[in-house]
């Protein structure tokens, strides 16, 4: 049951936490909303919920509004998520998405301060797992440095390896899977992707690969299986080491090699191939330029590039949101396929194919909440509940945002070519998509 509908509050009246949140929506709020003062609004049979347990959350709330405010009072422990696991939120995020909130007037935003208090509207300290805000790291280091770049990889890659395995499954991917069917499953799925770069890269057996940003290794493993000769690098110590046990476990160590370090470190030319496999997200939009050429540095005249990563539905360069840049990706940017396809062409690179994942991420980002539910104690006890709750939130969150086209993924292929244009390609596609 709804307890006030109203902009236009009585100057004197003090509002409860339910009575906050019906000034600042309209419509009927699709969820049921509780807390610590014991007001409650929204419909009582409603299949999920919120339950504000603590002043300190409604301070969350009030000081950074948006997802960021509710990210902080979640990862706390001062906001209860109602009707959902927290390893899997997102029917609770697709609802939550229903919610249309709208500026209170001038005399409703005064009542609501005043009902919340001094106190409340003093900004606590953000939880242990949330980073500096960007304009701190700016004033601490350029970004997209070496130590700048290697300090955002550590947060988000560095957690625990073991947490890791939980979440992703076996392949320990952590990039969009590719779904050949319906039914498939996502190990199934990641296999399908390397199977789909590996194919697009015309790589065979005694061919070069250099896979920059490689994770665990995932491809580079899948290269190596079938006779290609595979660097990888990665500014991940966690990740490197597990990839490089994970090479000599399958007695690929001739074939395939794992550095811990910056990609721009790579001193070999001449490779068949390149793949970047989710680093562009990493990188900055102005950096493209550098990028770009560094790729067409190392490939051999035929060579092939295949990019693959998250992007925008159009082309302005944004940043990745408030809650993900401070708690999952530290100064990552998004910006659309086009100006990545305009990248690699200024810098000479032919662009031969472009294919949009958008669906298959949604997919992926589903079976990896669905480990992380499976998994969720043993998560915990890895990491702590508070790290699992932003690892939930984020995946879910995601989620929601590649099925409502707020996000894509894109794969970009393009070929480094020889004298007087010469790409040496055949004149139609060669893989089975």
């Amino acid at each position: 049951m709804t307890i006030l509908k109203s902009n236009h509050p009585d100057a004197g009246t003090r509002l409860s936490m339910a009575e906050i949140l019906d000034a600042v929506t309209r419509g009927e709020v699709p969820l049921r909303f509780s807390a610590y003062d014991g007001s409650r609004t929204g419909p009582d049979d409603a299949e999920f919920g919120l339950h504000l347990r603590t002043p300190r959350g409604a301070s969350y709330l009030a000081t950074a509004p948006g997802d960021l405010g509710m990210a902080r009072a979640y990862v706390a422990g001062d906001l209860e998520l109602v009707g959902v696991h927290p390893g899997d939120p997102y029917p609770l995020l697709a609802a939550l998405g229903e919610v249309h909130f709208q500026v209170p007037s001038a005399k409703t935003a005064a009542t609501i301060a005043r009902s919340l208090g001094i106190e409340l509207l003093k900004p606590p300290p953000p939880p242990p797992q949330e980073t500096l805000p960007r304009w701190r790291r700016v004033a601490e280091g350029l970004r997209h440095t070496r130590t700048r770049d290697a300090e955002a990889i550590h947060h988000h890659y560095d957690v625990s390896n073991a947490f890791y395995e939980k979440v992703l499954g076996p392949s320990m991917t952590y990039t969009c899977a590719a779904y050949p069917t319906e039914s498939a499953t996502l190990e199934e799925a990641q296999e399908y992707k390397y199977r789909l770069v590996f194919d697009k890269l015309r790589l065979k057996e005694g061919d070069r690969l250099l896979d920059i940003g490689c994770g665990w290794g995932g491809m580079v493993r899948y290269a190596a299986r079938r006779g290609v000769h595979v660097i990888g690098a990665t500014l991940s110590a966690e990740q490197a080491s597990w990839a490089r046990d994970a090479i000599e476990r399958e007695g690929l160590s001739h074939l395939a090699e794992v550095r811990h370090s910056d990609y721009r470190d790579i001193t070999e030319t001449g490779f068949d191939a390149v793949s970047s496999i989710g680093l562009t997200e990493h990188i900055g939009v102005r950096n493209y330029p550098s990028y770009f050429r560094f790729i067409e540095s190392k490939l051999r005249e035929g060579g092939l590039l295949l990019n693959h990563c998250i992007t925008r539905p159009d082309n302005k360069r944004t940043s990745t949101g408030a809650f993900i840049d401070r708690y999952v990706f530290p100064d990552g940017e998004l910006t659309g396929s086009g100006t990545i396809i305009s990248a690699i062409q200024d810098i000479g690179m032919e662009v031969r194919h472009e294919e949009n994942l958008r669906e298959h991420y949604a997919r992926t980002l589903s079976g990896w909440c669905d480990n992380l539910r499976d998994n969720w104690d043993a998560c915990v006890a890895e990491v702590g509940e508070a790290t699992a709750r932003v690892w939930g939130l984020y995946m879910a969150g995601s989620q929601l945002g590649f099925e409502r086209n707020v996000v894509q993924l894109h794969q970009v292929l393009a070929v480094k070519l020889g004298d007087k244009g010469a790409a040496g390609l055949p004149l139609r596609p060669w893989w089975q998509g």
